[in-house]
Order: structure tokens, then C-alpha cells, then sequence
């Protein structure tokens, strides 16, 4: 087994009982954080030409999946990890974009529905093949059949645990 690396602040008794990451370890998590971050870049960017940005993607995805393409706005900022203030100000540029519309909830005179509009889901049936080859070339098509199964073996526990903590599991 490899020695663990070296706390960022030696002789701190507190930091020397931390449980550090071997070199191993810091290098797959590493990896693991630029494969992350590079990803949504270079996805982000590829979305710019049709005029929308991860988070304006992410929420048509998320509209068209719901029956009447229709969700809570707040479970709407749950299933997108955003907080329904940050949330709200994206559903406002995509209202301006024509991409959605809100609408109250019956029954509950302060709870609101983001709904994806006819447009909406033009934009979306446009611009998915594009995103969807994007996400193909950029990351599937990097692994095999058996590395594709592994990884989701691997990854399928992390994200679990993650929604667990979130009170989603």
C-alpha cells in the first residue's frame, strides 16, 4: 500500500490524524475533478451556438421527462441542485427566451409550476442530437462496453450516498 501524501500543514496534530489521500488516491480524484469540470466546459461551449447554457439544458431535459412537462418550482430546484432564488432567476431568462413559462399551482396560491412551452420543446427536440453526440464523442466513446458498466458500478453507490444526504435516496 502506497504512504498516504503529505498533510498541507506537517506537525499540526489535528491534520496529522486526517485520513489522506495515497498518491493513488489523489490521483484518481484528481482526475476525477478535471474530467468533471472539463466536461461541462467543453459541453457548455457546445451548447452555446443554439443559445442555451448547461443549466437552460438541463431544465428542458428535466421539463420534458414530467408528465404535462410541468414541474414545482421548487422540485424543480431540488431535481437541478440549484436554490429555488438561483432557480428562479434562470426560469426568468427562459421565460424571456420563450423556452418556458410559469403558472400557479391550484389549490396552493403561492406554489408555481415551470412549464416547458411548445417552443420549449422545439429548442430541445433541435438541439438534443447535437448535445447527445457531443456527449458521445466527449465521453462515452472513451470506454469500452465493460469500462461503461464498471464506471456506472463505481459510480452508482457515490451518487446514491450524495442523494441520500440530500433527503432524496
Amino acid at each position: 500500500m502506497e504512504t498516504p501524501t503529505a498533510s498541507p500543514a506537517a506537525g499540526n496534530e489535528a491534520e496529522a490524524d486526517a485520513p489522506w489521500l495515497t498518491a493513488e488516491e489523489q490521483r484518481m480524484w484528481r482526475a476525477h475533478l478535471d474530467v468533471c469540470r472539463l466536461l461541462e466546459y467543453q459541453l457548455g461551449r457546445e451548447l452555446q451556438p443554439h443559445g442555451l447554457a448547461m443549466n437552460d439544458y438541463e431544465i428542458l431535459v428535466v421539463l420534458s421527462e414530467e408528465p404535462k412537462r410541468r414541474m414545482r418550482m421548487t422540485d424543480l430546484a431540488t431535481a437541478t441542485l440549484q436554490s429555488k432564488s438561483r432557480l428562479s432567476h434562470q426560469i426568468t431568462r427562459m421565460e424571456k427566451a420563450g423556452l418556458v413559462v410559469r403558472e400557479g399551482c391550484p389549490g396552493d396560491r403561492r406554489g408555481l409550476y415551470a412549464v416547458l412551452t411548445d417552443d420549449g420543446w422545439q429548442t430541445l427536440r433541435k438541439v438534443a442530437p447535437d448535445h447527445v453526440r457531443s456527449v458521445r464523442h466527449h465521453f462515452i466513446d472513451r470506454f469500452d462496453s465493460d469500462q461503461v458498466s464498471a464506471l456506472y458500478e463505481a459510480l452508482a453507490p457515490v451518487a446514491a450516498h450524495l442523494r441520500a444526504l440530500r433527503g432524496r435516496g
